[in-house]
């Protein structure tokens, strides 16, 4: 019987130190990264988490931006990916990331290295022109470019927006004369005659709004801001997709890491400043957790399949 007791102290102490260690996270700085530049709103929503975070534990909590020109090599994905599993190193992620960054040769995301904590934004994403263009919608878009160079600005091959955008130019019968992949694409990018049609979110074109034509939004439902411009997805249905950013970790992270990390960030984003973002944006602002996030990831996997197949051929 002694032992019997013996063995129930040791096995106690055992689970009390799992107990005090799970409790301690976070027990050192953590780094949230951001693989875009500062100021759009992936980079907005995730300095407001952080810094919820450090109010609610106490330890620092810093966003760091990591560009890399979108389609890859994705250099904060890496960071992360590299990461120990411990939680000290968020990452803030665009659906291209854990949807084809393990899938286009980048062997240090290969195979799948991230569980998804959750995710926290749509983006309003655009597909956008100058208002003095000889076009004015996608469909006089797509009959200009048959007989006439039009060049593409986006954030990256490797990103939906991208992907879906020139889709939309193969199943309507024409092609950009070229493109090129920006770390940053705003009024500028037009004005400067860099592009003559830009991949974009709709806060990077706010200042210039009135000077521009949004040809369609890359989202679920229109764009409050934008009621009268068409989704790409009612224009072809086959290309519905939107753009989303969530946060992840290293695969083998913790449950209860996780959900420390899920307790801070679904509260962030129902909090005052989320919300004033939202409605100076149009970005839309929710907490969708980890199993919710999962099964999105997997129907979008589907989705970027299909739009692959409709490049290919």
């Amino acid at each position: 019987m002694k032992y019997f007791f013996a063995a129930l102290t040791i096995m106690g102490g055992f689970f009390l130190s799992m107990g005090v260690a799970t409790a301690e996270y976070p027990n050192k700085p953590v780094t949230f990264i951001v693989p875009f530049p500062p100021g759009d709103s992936e980079d907005v929503l995730t300095r407001i988490i952080a810094e919820d975070f450090e109010s609610a534990y106490g330890v620092s909590a810093g966003v760091v931006n990591k560009p890399g020109g979108g389609g890859g090599p994705f250099p904060g994905a890496i960071e992360v990916a590299q990461a120990p599993s411990d939680g000290s190193v968020i990452g803030s992620f665009v659906i291209g990331v854990p949807t084809l960054g393990h899938q286009i040769g980048i062997d240090e995301l290969t195979p799948a290295k991230f569980d998804p904590v959750g995710i926290f934004l749509t983006y309003p994403f655009v597909i956008a022109t100058s208002g003095d263009a000889p076009y004015q919608s996608m469909e006089e878009l797509a009959e200009y470019a048959k007989s006439n160079d039009v060049t593409l600005a986006h954030f990256g091959d490797a990103l939906a927006p991208t992907s879906v955008t020139k889709a939309y130019a193969v199943l309507n019968d024409f092609s950009f004369s070229s493109d090129a992949a920006f770390d940053a694409i705003d009024c500028n990018t037009l004005a400067s005659g860099d592009a003559d049609v830009i991949n974009t979110t709709l806060q990077l074109i706010f200042p210039c709004l009135d000077s521009i034509t949004v040809l369609a939004s890359i989202t679920d439902d229109r764009i409050s801001t934008t009621p009268d411009t068409p989704t790409i997805g009612e224009l072809e249905p086959e290309l519905n997709i939107s753009l989303w950013n969530g946060l992840f970790v290293t695969k083998g992270t913790p449950d209860e890491v996780r959900q420390k990390i899920e307790a801070v960030a679904m509260e962030s984003v129902k909090g005052d400043k989320a919300m004033e973002h939202s409605a100076n944006t149009g970005a839309i602002v929710y907490w969708q957790n980890a199993e919710e996030s999962a099964a999105r990831i997997a129907a979008d996997i589907e989705t970027l399949d299909r739009i692959g197949q409709i490049l290919s051929n």
